[in-house]
């Protein structure tokens, strides 16, 4: 029996060889309808459009949506979980390429490399005198939030001699590493950081959580970097703090909107780094990305519970509708 899976994106060449050949494969849409051909569609492979109960009016027989990713914020759990749709994420697949670009992140606002380049281009001398870097070797790095791909940033953190603050407070106090203190309050956290690197999931509650509050609690002259969603900062507070001195950088892989306008004031600063939410873009981790969700999608329509199920509460629904078909 065939699967009829609906891709959100091109399949890559690359990747083709993990599709079975068991699939029937739909999508992507076109410019003039994201959806198109997801009305005959069994599962989903979901990447940046918003699974809501718009999207599955489109799509009477789906059965699933399965991200190519950890984050799932664009999925309505409610809305799928009423329908008798399974929702599942690869947790695992992007953390080893979003932990090393987030300390890639972390070591370029410290040691101040856009400044520096943008000095030799500019050919204005004076170079090691001008250089004003910091060392981070005793420095305290506070996680916000404290899943894999935090606790690997800690790892490599202490690696470079700092102290890891970490902040969760969803986590058991024997989650967190024995070398890694565990902060109670995300103020505390904060005001102790030299550099605060976020690891959250966005939610409808924690929107802008990162507004000029928040970046007034942090150590004057510390780092902020965020390689987990744009709609947790504001920026026009981050660009607040930033002028202001109270922060001396900052390494954004993710911004709001996405990507930003080419004018945007946060991509014409020396003491800014921002890329494109390509963290996680390695070919290793699309692989396991993709192959994740695409080996999801199967067990699901095969009738096998996935490992990765968002909403377990939908499993009967999910179920229940295939015996019905």
């Amino acid at each position: 029996m065939a699967y009829r899976i609906w891709f959100e994106r091109r399949v890559s060449p690359e990747l083709m060889p993990f599709v079975p050949s068991s699939v029937d494969m739909l999508g992507p849409g076109r410019d003039d309808d994201p959806l198109a051909g997801i009305a005959a569609a069994q599962a989903a492979i979901a990447a940046r459009l918003d699974y809501d109960d718009p999207l599955f009016d489109r799509a009477p027989d789906l059965l699933g949506v399965f991200r190519t990713g950890i984050g799932y914020d664009t999925v309505d759990l409610e809305a799928a979980t009423r329908r008798g749709i399974a929702a599942c994420n690869v947790p695992q697949g992007p953390t080893v390429p979003t932990a090393e670009h987030s300390v890639a992140l972390l070591l370029a606002v410290a040691k101040q490399l856009v400044r520096s380049g943008d000095r030799l281009r500019a050919g204005t001398g004076n170079y090691f005198s001008r250089h004003g870097a910091m060392e981070l070797d005793g420095k305290t790095l506070g996680l916000v939030g404290y899943g894999r791909i935090a606790r690997r940033v800690g790892t490599v953190g202490q690696a470079l001699g700092m102290a890891v603050l970490a902040y969760d407070p969803y986590l058991p106090d024997e989650a967190f590493a024995p070398d890694a203190e565990r902060a109670r309050t995300l103020e505390e956290l904060l005001g102790r950081s030299d550099a605060v690197s976020v690891h959250i999931p966005m939610s409808a509650g924690n929107a802008r959580m990162f507004d000029a509050g928040t970046f007034a609690t942090m150590k004057k002259g510390a780092l902020f970097v965020n390689a987990a969603r744009g709609g947790l900062v504001d920026h026009d507070a981050l660009t607040g703090a930033l002028d202001s001195g109270h922060l001396s950088g900052a390494g954004l892989d993710v911004t709001d909107p996405e990507p930003l306008n080419p004018d945007h004031p946060l991509l014409h600063r020396s003491d800014v780094i921002v890329t494109p939410h390509i963290a996680s873009a390695t070919p290793e981790a699309r692989e396991r990305m993709f192959s994740g969700a695409v080996r999801q999608a199967c067990m699901v329509l095969d009738g096998r519970r996935p490992p990765h199920l968002l909403n377990p509460d939908a499993w009967p629904g999910v179920l229940g509708r295939l015996a019905g078909d």
